[in-house]
């Protein structure tokens, strides 16, 4: 027996409600589909340009194996619990911090959202525009801005269901698949790859360094996971897919950034104008139509969030209203000055998501109560509403992330601050455990 849906609720999109098995409709493929379609990007392959000159290419390169094959393993781990329980990410939260005390997090995760979804609208304006211009010599960002906001809120309406099956898994993947092999052989024909794999690195970046920069971005998939994986039949079909899916996706564009990186001798330089100058025009634009389900992603998600404590509001009327907010900052606001707030708050996520797959493997053992999720007074509840220790340990994650990077910023601080929460929501669970005993 699962919770009435809230008045208003949306289904199969209402967030605290357990997706029904008729619902249940992603295989391997489906996930797979999604997944690396999500971990391609012209973001990913900006921030792979970071890791050189300062590394070496070949320590550029095993900093990228290694932080993808921990990053995605960790986001894979999160998926399985929208399979295992059914529900959206952050209504997935209220065993671990509370019925009322997951509303926090939800919050933030909205705010952020909002702001990527924005990020992700200038992004694709941008490219947009640039080849535009070198094409035709004609520049109209308000009507980029317009489009990109319009399709992103329109694919966020219709949900993950609709775009997986209807589009990536039927003929968007092969699109974009092909797209990103003739960048990749537009790119590398230009270079000698041995040689850029013979020059040394200047030692600006420290390998955990590397490493840490590039785990960042399949973690930062943490809070929105679950809003997808919710539709998956089986746990086993859900971890192999966004494994090898994000997987495959990181590990292809970080490289290809890292290579274009040392080949221009500037990890800062805009990839977006030298790759359609590398001779991959086309490809570059299927990779910026691409750009879209990252923002649909956003859009979704940031209305998924929402609606966990906004109940008697659709998830497609709210998507709807983040939609038309992020094209709106993305017409107004300088992201420049907005792109380390949004960094602030999403090092808060990586922690948390420490606690919360310790709770769910370790302490729960995968199971979760959902008759009680909206019962202040049940099992979820803890000290009215809030789980106290959960909060606790979280705080001590944060803590040691921003310490971290301040202090020991070539030792990498994603990975510490989550399996230091971790640790120590372990250690106050079982201590309250014993202590009652």
């Amino acid at each position: 027996m699962t919770p009435t849906p809230a008045p208003g609720a949306s289904t199969p999109y209402a967030p605290l409600v357990p997706v029904a098995d008729a619902q249940r409709l992603f295989r391997t493929r489906d996930v797979f589909a999604l997944w690396f379609s999500l971990g391609i990007g012209l973001l990913v392959a900006q921030a792979g340009a970071l890791l050189v000159p300062g590394l070496a290419l070949p320590y550029a390169l095993a900093a990228i194996a290694l932080g993808s094959t921990l990053g995605v393993t960790l986001l894979a781990l999160a998926g399985v619990i929208g399979t295992d329980t059914g529900l959206a990410a952050m209504s997935s939260l209220r065993p671990t911090l509370g019925v009322r005390g997951a509303r926090a997090p939800a919050m933030l995760n909205a705010l952020q959202l909002a702001g990527w979804g924005a990020f992700e609208i200038i992004v694709m304006r941008d490219a947009a525009d640039a080849l535009v211009r070198q094409a035709f010599g004609l520049s109209m960002p308000l009507v980029w801005t317009l489009l990109f906001g319009l399709l992103a809120t329109l694919l966020a309406i219709t949900g993950p269901l609709s775009f997986v099956r209807r589009f990536l898994r039927t003929w968007g993947l092969w699109l974009l698949l092909a797209g990103a092999l003739w960048l990749s052989w537009s790119l590398l024909a230009m270079h000698d790859l041995g040689a850029l794999m013979r020059r040394p690195g200047t030692g600006t970046m420290s390998f955990g360094g590397g490493v840490d920069l590039v785990v960042a971005m399949p973690l930062s998939w943490l809070p929105l996971i679950a809003d997808y994986t919710r539709f998956g039949r089986r746990a086993g079909e859900t971890f192999r897919g966004t494994l090898l899916g994000y997987g495959l996706a990181n590990i292809w564009f970080y490289a290809l950034g890292a290579v274009y990186g040392l080949s221009a001798g500037d990890g800062n330089v805009l990839l977006i104008t030298a790759l359609a100058q590398a001779g991959g025009g086309l490809a570059l634009l299927l990779v910026l139509l691409d750009e879209i389900d990252n923002a649909f992603a956003d859009i979704h998600s940031a209305a998924v969030s929402t609606g966990t404590f906004c109940t008697r509001a659709s998830v497609p009327w709210l998507s709807a209203a983040f939609g038309a907010l992020c094209t709106l900052i993305a017409l107004v606001v300088p992201m420049a000055r907005y792109e380390n707030f949004l960094l602030l708050i999403g090092s808060v996520f990586a922690p948390l998501f420490g606690i919360v797959l310790a709770d769910h493997f370790i302490v729960r053992q995968r199971q979760i109560d959902t008759l009680a999720l909206a019962d202040v007074q049940g099992r979820y509840g803890f000290f009215h509403g809030w789980h106290v220790k959960a909060f606790g340990a979280w705080a001590v994650g944060i803590v040691t992330y921003h310490a971290l990077a301040h202090w020991l910023p070539d030792l990498g601080a994603t990975l510490p601050a989550l399996a230091l929460s971790a640790l120590c929501y372990l250690a106050l669970v079982s201590g309250a455990k014993m202590a009652r005993v």
